[in-house]
């Protein structure tokens, strides 16, 4: 059996039709810089994110390692959900993006995930067969960040919640909050319903694991929230994050999607060298000082590319 996926995207039309131009001039004469084959001109790798702030830090120490090593880098941040800056990945405008490898194959297979494709290594065996044409992905982080479903000990202790099968017989008397996506998507409501026969009283369409849904967890305006898994504020409340016994969500370990025009050497050493030294630990500690010290992540990524001599 194969999970399905919604393809409509009516609402994002309109935004995903926005136009990403890379930087550099017409230029297409020959170069001696290592990186000249990059997707934009005289070797400018264009490294985008989603658009919410751990996909942004990663962004940053992408953009920074690779500048690092020599390339000329221009960044795209906060593009939007991925059914935005896939259209302008798949269209030539970004080089480059950090992505989930369950997600992203979850997004690309027209068929959906196929049933018991969970380990790390599988998923990502899957991912090759439905890359997009002259895109390719790098070797796979350890780092991990999975969505959740995620609810408050209060709430968990009144309605006796540990898994999200338990919400099947009283989530038509909760509110659940997430991107404006996630209501199409096989891995928000779709799945839910498919897998676990969950229909919640009502969806709010709030952020990607941002800011807006964590505040609103917390003030009591949603009941359950799709949280990542390195978001801090679920240690920090004391949250309660909800097993997932069918596997709704697949491994989720960072990948770098590349287009096969700007990969050198030189750029796969590099990126190779980032998602070694990355660990879900090492991570969340990081996404913490954006979140919580509201650090900025240019300065956040030029730490830890320095903790890990990678600069």
């Amino acid at each position: 059996m194969k999970r399905t996926r919604t393809t409509a995207l009516l609402s994002l039309a309109a935004v995903a039709a926005l136009t990403l131009s890379a930087c550099g001039s017409d230029d297409d004469s020959a170069s001696d810089d290592p990186f000249s084959s990059g997707g934009g001109d005289k070797g400018t790798i264009v490294v985008g994110s989603a658009n919410f702030p751990e996909n942004e830090l990663l962004m940053q120490m992408y953009a920074q390692t690779l500048e690092a090593a020599g390339a000329k880098v221009e960044t795209k941040p906060n593009i939007g959900a991925r059914e935005i800056y896939m259209k302008a990945f798949e269209s030539g405008d970004i080089d480059l993006l950090p992505e989930y490898n369950g997600a992203l194959l979850s997004y690309l297979a027209p068929d959906g995930v196929p049933e018991g494709t969970t380990a790390p290594e599988d998923v990502y065996a899957e991912l090759q067969k439905v890359l997009p044409e002259g895109s390719e992905t790098l070797p796979q982080s350890a780092a991990e960040d999975k969505d959740t479903l995620t609810v408050t000990k209060e709430t968990a202790d009144e309605y006796s919640l540990s898994t999200i099968e338990d919400l099947q017989p009283v989530a038509d008397k909760l509110v659940v909050g997430a991107g404006p996506e996630w209501r199409e998507r096989f891995q928000g409501l779709l799945g839910l319903k498919e897998l676990y026969d969950v229909e919640f009283k009502e969806f709010k369409p709030l952020d990607a694991g941002g800011p807006l849904t964590v505040a609103a967890l917390k003030d009591g305006t949603i009941d359950v929230a799709n949280v990542f898994s390195t978001d801090s504020a679920i240690s920090t409340n004391d949250w309660v994050v909800l097993d997932d016994p069918k596997n709704l969500y697949t491994s989720q370990n960072i990948v770098p999607l590349i287009q096969s025009d700007v990969v050198t050497p030189e750029v796969t050493d590099a990126l190779n060298a980032l998602s070694e030294a990355l660990t879900t630990d090492n991570l969340t500690e990081a996404l913490a000082k954006v979140q919580v010290d509201k650090q900025d992540p240019v300065t956040v990524a030029k730490e830890f590319l320095e903790a890990n001599d990678l600069v």
